[in-house]
């Protein structure tokens, strides 16, 4: 029987359009399912599905109505806003490609993303445009658009350029834009954080990014029932596709805040009964030794979540014993992987305590040596992963795709251990691994000792150069406040808890330690802070 060649072609695009689930048709299905229910506040709005839904429709029509269409390369700067989320649905739902930017990135770095992603297009808050304007001077930018900006308020001069995006969507059709899009085109590209070398551009798919939302949904326990208090930056793989992306997909309620502020974060679970809450260490610690902690109602918080960087011992403990109704999850992960990886359950917090957890739902995990052989049990080896989760490389840079891809694996660049239950504990770093003497020394080990002396508050383990011992252990302490430690007192400590090659040759204090918003160390900083301290 012959079969017209039309027929065939119209059926493909039939079928592959009901089979289709990207981030766009995830939020429709949630809007459907649920339109009256309560989806996220920012300030004093709040919207339901059917709200939600029916804003990313008119900013997507307003979108295609000044011409930008799929695969445009749209960069957003902002710190957390309902017109972020927005954002986010409706360039999915037009098939752009949406690329965050760190706010706190200055001109050069921005610059360097724009021309390496080749961005044709910006959305930004009124406090980033300028930084994109300086940084964009040399490409050919099609759309600028302002985000939360009141279309009523009158424009400054140097910002007449930009296109209000509530201006932009007024009047526009709330109707379903119905793009040509494919379940495996790109979405997102997240540039990495950059605390070792410049960015990458981690490309991520619509499956990719779902089949995530699947592991965290389930590994994490999350519900529809949860009100979560979205405190960190959403530019950020963790708080964007481990809890803001999963909560649209189960109908959850969110609370938005524009940062990680201690007070408002603390005010905000009281005022909502939030249930959910993602910090990483840095920011657990600062709730733990902020005066509100005791004053206010934490009792509705019933899933915490760490991630990120490595949760100190004695915090995790601290934290277990002062919020009696929560249970506790480690998320580890990185943003290759869309991002989580592994996760170490409640039940297991302190029987596995330092454990990164086993893999998660759609995760397969080894630990391999330096030629792919996968280690014993016990022994310290590099993290490897197959997944849907994977990205499909890194943008423009194919090289380093296929270094990350050898073997038929992604490689993490970290090292781990996995006991005979399948538990996986992170060594460090490849990056972070100090060879002093000629030995190989854990500067997470370290870190752990000098936690548990009673007045650290934060402590980061470098390297730095060493004519003598090619690198020497370097501890830069942040004491609590109001306690004064001394170099002897913590050499003293390390010496009675660890090997003497361990020991830290050399001992600095610090009001603070630079990290990036995710809160992770910029070990980087720290090492060109203190590399000529060997030579003093």
């Amino acid at each position: 029987m012959n079969i017209d060649a039309n027929v065939v072609e119209g059926l493909g695009q039939t079928l592959s359009q009901v089979r289709r689930q990207t981030l766009g048709d995830l939020l429709l299905r949630t809007k459907e399912r649920m339109p009256e229910k309560f989806a996220l506040a920012y300030g004093e709005k709040r919207l339901n599905y059917a709200e939600l839904d029916d804003l990313v429709n008119q900013t997507a029509h307003a979108f295609l109505e000044n011409g930008m269409k799929k695969g445009d390369m749209i960069t957003v700067m902002s710190k957390n806003s309902l017109d972020f989320v927005v954002v986010m649905f409706a360039l999915a739902r037009i098939g752009a490609v949406m690329i965050p930017i760190n706010y706190m990135l200055g001109v050069e770095d921005v610059r360097y993303i724009l021309k390496h992603a080749r961005a044709n297009g910006l959305i930004a808050s009124k406090e980033c445009a300028p930084v994109l304007d300086e940084s964009s001077g040399e490409l050919e930018i099609l759309h600028r658009y302002l985000m939360d900006y009141d279309s009523n308020e009158d424009l400054p001069d140097q910002l007449s350029h930009w296109f209000p995006l509530d201006e932009a969507r007024k009047g526009m059709s709330q109707d379903l834009v119905n793009a040509d899009l494919d379940d495996d085109d790109l979405v997102h590209v997240l540039y990495t954080s950059g605390t070792e070398s410049r960015p990458k551009g981690v490309m991520l798919s619509h499956k990719s990014i779902i089949s995530e939302y699947m592991s965290c949904i389930v590994d994490g326990k999350m519900e529809e029932k949860d009100v979560l208090v979205h405190a960190l930056p959403f530019y950020h793989s963790a708080q964007l596709h481990v809890f803001l992306g999963p909560s649209i997909y189960l109908g959850s309620s969110g609370i938005v805040l524009p940062g990680a502020s201690p007070d408002v974060i603390l005010e905000t679970i009281e005022k909502e009964g939030a249930t959910q809450l993602f910090c990483p260490p840095t920011v657990w610690i600062a709730l733990l030794r902020h005066p509100d902690f005791d004053r206010r109602d934490l009792s509705t918080l019933q899933k915490c979540y760490y991630g990120a960087a490595i949760m100190p011992r004695e915090i995790l403990k601290e934290l277990s014993e002062r919020l009696p109704n929560a249970e506790f999850w480690n998320f580890y992960g990185q943003t290759e992987v869309a991002p989580l990886a592994t996760a170490l359950q409640p039940e297991d917090q302190l029987r596995k305590l330092g454990s990164a957890g086993k893999p998660t739902l759609n995760m397969q995990t080894k630990l391999v040596d330096d030629e792919g052989n996968e280690v014993r049990r016990g022994e310290v080896g590099e993290i490897v992963h197959r997944t849907p989760h994977a990205m499909k490389g890194y943008l423009h840079d194919p090289e380093k795709t296929a270094e990350v891809f050898k073997n038929g694996w992604f490689h993490s660049g970290d090292l781990g251990v996995m006991d005979n239950e399948g538990y996986i504990t992170i060594v460090d770093r490849k990056k972070d691994m100090i060879n002093t003497g000629g030995v190989n020394v854990s500067s997470r080990e370290i870190e752990e000792t000098i936690y548990q002396m009673e007045g650290v508050s934060e402590v980061a383990v470098i390297s730095i150069p060493d004519r003598y011992w090619i690198e020497a252990v370097t501890a830069i302490i942040v004491p609590k406040d109001g306690v004064y430690m001394t170099k002897e007192a913590v050499s003293e400590f390390c010496k009675q808890h660890l090997s003497k090659f361990k020991v830290p040759k050399y001992v600095e204090f610090t009001d603070s330690l630079p990290k990036n918003p995710s809160g992770k160390v910029l070990k980087r900083s720290l090492r060109d802070q203190y590399e000529e301290l060997a030579e003093g």
